[in-house]
């Protein structure tokens, strides 16, 4: 691996997965702690018809999948506060109809021949430059954000009827967590794709969890994990010349394997 630091896009494939990880880290933290994790999984999903949006109009798919991700976000949040007893529904209907218009789109795309499997699993080494500018501008937004709010944040995440009473606008803030869950989405498929873009931010976080005493060093420690995670797989990519995406979210899945094996035998004994 070191001798291919030489190469410009696994320089932009690591630079990727350290601000990626960060990313995915802080909101990983804020959608586990505050159940949103089929939630965010309905807007990844639904994000695919901004794919076909882009690759049936002909503009570009990050844009498209930007779009389609932020207005599903804002759909999901406007519908799930007016009817919280129809939140599973919504996020079905948002799920499936994303996904659906999507497979139609391409379908009705002439001549498109285009390899759809980098969308669904990822391609971390086909990282641009503007991805890594995207990427690091929203990494200082998320920092940026729970830095001012995170008393807010934390007030809202564990009990968010007393933070209603502390006139803090749960809302506002629960509608803040979906666009950023939102954007994370659309810059993590890239890495691992849509496929795998939940378990990204869900596998460093429950370990995360587990070994943290506050939501600000869950965070912290969700990052750091995320980022071992992600340059181990992309190393494993590399040397065997498999996906990256299912390279990263295998050595989650085994560290999470091991780590829950350890702390079981570290009960009984």
């Amino acid at each position: 691996m070191i001798e291919a630091l030489s190469y410009t896009f696994v320089q932009n494939a690591l630079i990727a997965g350290v601000l990626l990880s960060i990313i995915t880290g802080i909101i990983g933290a804020l959608v586990v702690v505050n159940r949103l994790v089929f939630l965010s999984g309905g807007i990844a999903h639904s994000s695919y018809g901004g794919i076909g949006l882009a690759i049936y109009f002909g503009f570009s798919i990050s844009l498209g999948s930007a779009i389609f991700a932020l207005a599903s976000a804002l759909l999901v949040a406007y519908l799930s506060i007016k009817n919280r007893d129809r939140t599973d529904t919504i996020i079905g209907v948002v799920w499936a109809v994303g996904m659906a218009l999507g497979v139609v789109l391409v379908d009705l795309t002439p001549g498109y021949s285009g390899d759809l499997m980098s969308y669904l699993f990822g391609s971390i080494l086909a990282v641009s430059k503007a991805d890594l500018y995207f990427m690091g501008a929203l990494a200082v937004v998320v920092v940026v954000f729970i830095h001012i709010f995170y008393r807010e944040i934390l007030a809202i995440s564990y009990d968010s009827h007393y933070a209603s009473l502390r006139g803090i606008n749960s809302n506002f803030f629960y509608t803040a967590i979906l666009v950023l869950s939102a954007l994370a989405i659309v810059v993590s498929i890239k890495v691992v794709g849509l496929i795998l873009v939940i378990a990204l931010m869900t596998i460093p976080t429950f370990i995360a969890e587990k070994v943290s005493k506050s939501l600000y060093s869950m965070m912290i420690f969700s990052a750091i994990f995320s980022t071992i995670f992600t340059v181990t797989g992309l190393s494993i990519s590399y040397a065997f010349d498999i996906s990256s995406g299912a390279s990263i979210i295998l050595v989650s899945a085994t560290v999470l394997m091991l780590f829950l094996l350890f702390k079981r035998r570290s009960l009984l004994s």
